[in-house]
């Protein structure tokens, strides 16, 4: 190589470099960090991982271009105040259940979980292919914001109690925690209901303000503690047949997210709900054999008196919705009865036939 090839070859190098050095700062300008808050303790088992795993899933995917930083329920704000968070611009995203958020809207309940209600897999299928994503956006975006199904725990426990349930008597005055239109029933039987977040209940149920508990079943329950407070652990909820956590972003922010990133978030959130609902049907049976076998608990089941009055309630509530003076909450509750209406011939005349048959004639 002579010495002019040389000296051209080696400044066309310094100006590629050049180049390179001049580009790193736009490129660095062009990664952007969103702070997720969230309603679950820091590596809460399913809920808390789950919020976890989709910050990484999503940084991941974009090569670093969208971080997400996750706060666990009271780093940054009160569990409770997750959804404010970003409504307020506190933060960009929020990982929480959306029934939690009843008191703004009643409507948004039915995104999370309806007694008597859709399974996970109903549920997906009502906001992926049915239009209740498009319901869904009408909802939040009143508050500015937008909802993504992000997990499902499928069908929960029905709850701890400290005395064992003979009927409705039973639950007279029972101090009960459960959320969402779910409490709304319990109050119907006779319980008191509250709710609150997830590192609470625990104390309460300890300090005697609460008789009982529902969160979510084994997987997260053995976590938490319960047992150690109560000993009667009722099969299954009537109230929360598929309950699906949320992730919501600030929908201006997101919007103005190029399009590849926009997708990634909502793509990762669809991922993300069937990895969730995988690891509680994978963990809660092997929670439930610790708590049985380890801790003494006793599995039961609820009356047929209070089954049958749950459903009266549910759908003298969910009847009371179809009525409602909200424009929004009849629009959403007339679009899941006529949705449900379609999905059970499926669920109830294929699904439960195989698992009855399963049930009865095959052992391994």
């Amino acid at each position: 190589m002579d010495r002019r090839s040389f000296i051209r070859r080696g400044a066309l190098a310094g100006a590629g470099a050049g180049a390179a050095a001049l580009a790193s700062p736009a490129v660095a300008q062009d990664r952007i960090t969103w702070r997720m808050v969230t309603t679950w303790p820091k590596n809460f088992p399913g809920l808390g991982v789950g919020a976890q795993r989709l910050a990484d899933r999503i940084t991941a995917a974009s090569g670093g271009r969208l971080t997400v930083q996750v706060y666990a329920a009271g780093e940054m704000v009160p569990p409770l105040q997750s959804l404010d968070a970003v409504i307020d611009g506190t933060a960009e995203m929020s990982h929480g259940a959306a029934y939690y958020w009843q008191n703004k809207s009643t409507a948004l309940s039915y995104f999370t979980g309806v007694p008597y209600g859709m399974t996970a897999a109903e549920l997906a299928a009502w906001v992926q292919h049915m239009g209740g994503q498009q319901l869904w956006d009408e909802v939040y975006d009143q508050f500015g914001v937008q909802g993504f199904l992000s997990g499902n725990t499928g069908t929960q426990a029905g709850g701890w109690f400290r005395d064992e349930l003979t009927g409705l008597d039973s639950l007279k005055g029972v101090r009960f925690r459960t959320p969402g239109l779910g409490g709304r029933v319990w109050e119907k039987l006779g319980a008191t209901v509250t709710n609150m977040a997830a590192g609470e209940i625990f104390q309460a149920l300890q300090s005697g303000a609460l008789d009982a508990a529902e969160f979510v079943g084994p997987y997260n329950d053995l976590a938490l503690g319960f047992y150690q407070v109560a000993k009667n652990y009722y099969f299954p909820s009537f109230v929360e047949p598929g309950l699906a956590t949320e992730l919501v972003v600030d929908k201006a922010k997101y919007q103005a997210l190029p399009d590849d990133l926009q997708a990634i978030v909502r793509d990762v959130c669809q991922a993300e709900y069937d990895t969730v609902s995988a690891d509680f049907v994978a963990n809660d049976p092997r929670a439930l054999k610790t708590l049985v076998e380890e801790h003494g608990v006793q599995v039961r089941q609820f009356p047929q008196e209070i089954l049958e009055a749950g459903a009266q309630a549910s759908m003298e509530i969910i009847g009371e919705l179809r009525d409602s003076d909200d424009e929004m909450t009849r629009k959403v509750t007339e679009h899941f009865i006529e949705s449900l209406n379609v999905m059970r011939t499926r669920t109830e005349g294929n699904d439960l036939n195989f698992i009855q048959a399963r049930a009865k004639y095959f052992t391994l």
